[in-house]
């Protein structure tokens, strides 16, 4: 259980930020928090399972996807993935698929949309770089927590 996004925005004011709107919860955790580490790519999917396939120690991966809406860049195995290597959650400026698969995961999931259509594997994309994501520019290290009411990052850990 993590602290409430609305507790954190009240309780340190400027020291969070508000990732702007247009996700939903897809996975089978509605509140998840931890550090980031992040992976720009744009419609390959291939650097994704790359990172959920090693140790998540309670990390968030964040996928800067550009907002593409032609195709999912996780699915039901990948969450399945997640869940098992310790991924605290998976924010995808994107689209996932296998929604029903994702809803029984027991990771978090936070998705622009949907789009039944898989990636492309071709290898391409840059992992653990900083991505400008909802409006807010994302360095791995930094936390972010998202639950019902929205996602909020910080430099470090709060508390």
């Amino acid at each position: 259980m993590t602290t409430p996004t609305a507790d954190l925005c009240d309780g340190y004011g400027d020291a969070v930020r508000v990732l702007e709107g247009g996700f939903t919860s897809y996975g089978g955790v509605a509140a998840f928090g931890g550090p980031i580490s992040t992976i720009a790519a744009f419609e390959d999917n291939s650097l994704v399972r790359e990172a959920l396939a090693e140790p998540g120690e309670g990390r968030v991966l964040v996928v800067a996807g550009g907002g593409s809406t032609r195709c999912a860049m996780v699915g039901g195995n990948l969450a399945e993935m997640a869940a098992a290597t310790g991924w605290a959650g998976v924010v995808v400026d994107g689209c996932v698929r296998d929604v029903p698969e994702l809803a029984l995961a027991p990771v978090g999931i936070h998705a622009r949309g949907t789009c039944p259509r898989r990636s492309v594997k071709q290898g391409l994309g840059d992992r653990d770089v900083t991505v400008t994501v909802a409006g807010a520019d994302l360095s791995p290290g930094m936390w972010l927590w998202a639950d019902e009411d929205g996602m909020v990052l910080a430099a470090g850990p709060l508390g």
